[in-house]
Formats: C-alpha cells, sequence, structure tokens
C-alpha cells in the first residue's frame, strides 16, 4: 500500500508539473522546422506564419530549414525532439504523407506526430521554360511524343507530389521523359527559369513568382476548378485530360506527448494568424488558399491527414516508387 501510494502521490507531482509547465508556455524560443530548403513556398508559408505567432505568443518564433531525403530528415528531428512545444513542424503533401511510403522511414506519421492545424491550400500545374515550342497542354502532349525520352522534368523528391503527378501525367497522354530530382522547389524553379530543364508539375504557389514575372510559362493546372491566383490557365481536365487533380496541403504538427494545453495554445496561435487580414493577404499573394475552419482544429486535421494516407499511399506504393 506504501508502494501504491508513492507511485499515486508521484503521478499526481508530475501531472502538476506538466499542468504548471503547459501554463507558463511559451517561456522561451520556439523552432519551426521545415523539412526543405529555404526560399520556396512551403518555407515562405512557414516564415509568415512566424512572424505573426511571434506576437501572439510573446516570444521569438524561428525558422530552421533541415532538408533532405524528401524531408523525412527533418520529420525525423522533430519526432525526436522533446514533446515540450518548443519544437514545432511545417510541411506539406509530400514531407509529411507521401514519402513516409517511399523512403525507409523510422517514424510513424499518424502515432508519433500530434497534428496542431492544417494551413493552406495549393494546386500543382505544369509549367515550361520559355524556350519550349509549346503554348498549352495539347502542344506539349503533341511535342513530348515526338520527343520521347529526350525531354528533362524537374521533380522535389522521390515519391513528392511532382513525381507523381509527372508519372499520373506520362500514363494518361502515352508520353516518356526523363525525371530530375532536387532537393527542394527553389532549386529546381532556378533550373526551370534557366532553362536547364524542360518543364515540371509543380507546386503552384512555388512557381506564381516566376509565372507572374514572365519567366516560366504556365501550362495546366492540376484541379478540378481554375486556380483563383491564375485564373487564366486552364485546367487540365479542359485541355482534355482528366482526373488530374492533387492538392499540396500545408499542416503544423508537434511531437507527439506534446501536453494537450500546449497543443491547444498553438491551434489558438495558428487560427488567430489564419484569420488576421494581413495574412490572409501574403497568402493570397502567395497563392495558398485557406482551409476550411472545421480542417484548421486539431481533431478536423487529424482526420484529414489520417484520410489523406490512407487514399495515397496504396497509389505510391502500387507504383513502386521507392528513394534511391
Amino acid at each position: 500500500m506504501r508502494a501504491l501510494r508513492i507511485a499515486v502521490v508521484g503521478a499526481a507531482i508530475l501531472g502538476m508539473a506538466a499542468i504548471g509547465h503547459a501554463q507558463t508556455y511559451p517561456s522561451r524560443v520556439i523552432t519551426i522546422i521545415v523539412p526543405l530548403p529555404p526560399g520556396g513556398a512551403t518555407d515562405t508559408l512557414a516564415r509568415t506564419l512566424a512572424d505573426h505567432m511571434r506576437d501572439s505568443l510573446g516570444q521569438p518564433v524561428v525558422v530552421e530549414n533541415l532538408p533532405g531525403a524528401g524531408g523525412t530528415l527533418g520529420v525525423a528531428r522533430v519526432v525526436r525532439a522533446a514533446p515540450d512545444g518548443y519544437t514545432l513542424a511545417i510541411g506539406n503533401w509530400a514531407t509529411h504523407m507521401a514519402s513516409a511510403a517511399s523512403y525507409p522511414v523510422q517514424y510513424d506519421l499518424l502515432r508519433d506526430l500530434e497534428p496542431v492545424a492544417k494551413l493552406a491550400d495549393t494546386p500543382l500545374w505544369i509549367v515550361a521554360k520559355n524556350a519550349l515550342p509549346v503554348k498549352d497542354l495539347k502542344e506539349l502532349i503533341a511535342w513530348l511524343k515526338t520527343n520521347q525520352d529526350k525531354a528533362a522534368a524537374g521533380i522535389v523528391g522521390t515519391g513528392s507530389g511532382g513525381h507523381i503527378c509527372g508519372l499520373s501525367f506520362q500514363n494518361a497522354t502515352g508520353t516518356r521523359y526523363q525525371f530530375v530530382p532536387y532537393r527542394g522547389g527553389a532549386p529546381a524553379m532556378h533550373d526551370l527559369v534557366a532553362g536547364h530543364i524542360d518543364f515540371m508539375c509543380d507546386m503552384a504557389a512555388n512557381s506564381l513568382p516566376q509565372a507572374r514575372a514572365g519567366g516560366i510559362r504556365p501550362i495546366a493546372v492540376m484541379s478540378k476548378a481554375r486556380w483563383f491566383a491564375a485564373p487564366e490557365v486552364p485546367t487540365a481536365e479542359e485541355m482534355g485530360v482528366p482526373g488530374l487533380a492533387i492538392s499540396l496541403w500545408h499542416g503544423m504538427w508537434v511531437p507527439k506527448g506534446t501536453p494537450k494545453e500546449i497543443v491547444a495554445k498553438l491551434n489558438a496561435a495558428v487560427v488567430a494568424a489564419l484569420a488576421d487580414p494581413a495574412v490572409q493577404k501574403r497568402f493570397a499573394d502567395q497563392g495558398q488558399e485557406l482551409p476550411p475552419r472545421e480542417q484548421q482544429t486539431r481533431d478536423g486535421f487529424a482526420a484529414y491527414h489520417k484520410a489523406e494516407i490512407e487514399k495515397w499511399w496504396p497509389i505510391i506504393k502500387g507504383a513502386n516508387i521507392k528513394a534511391e
């Protein structure tokens, strides 16, 4: 009985300590891990949120880029971090869903991470270098068929959204071309603008600045409806290739075991940021669309994340996509 009383008292003390920690949170710098290089759409989105969260939480919020292995290095860093709310993850469809289906990871996305909120949506689209002699998707398909296996298409990692999109496009059109992998969207876009690769199926928000500046040519959007940020660009379905719809959503996570009170504070900070007109304008300028309010909740995002894994993992594994 004495041992039982000691155990009960010990548990109560630990519980009180956890509650006290959550009540004083945050009391120091918070780090957001972005598992991609700086300069891309995910990095820009994370820095936009960090600016607002710094003010609402009253502590510095810094962004640390940790690219590599399809984003799995950065995800693993957060999985191993202390569950105290001071190490967060911001990633996307590829880094926090698809990559774990093609890379040999030592974590479980649903078991080892705690969802905080879904942050944004942006479709994929096909963009080409300006020197490519095509104006639309039909002309691109004809050119690829004339130049089978000669074209080079950039992808951001094996099993990424752009990779899945590219494979689906090949299967739907009977074309063949080479994939050139990059560690992030920014270096891939640099090579596309420079003409070192011919085209890519890219996160639309990542390519939007260069498209607006005339550095690349948008060909088609991989969504069911035209994209709000570039309504002049037709969908693949409009151009005769149906079924190519894929959204590269973004989300925030913390390590599993983070106290619920801390997760709630972080969620409230995210929701406040997404409701700020200044943040909304910056997101819109970046081509990011806000998620429905129910997906901004912890439970709503958890259900969405699980559903996306159940939808896409069989497709990725069925295509036998493996990290090289």
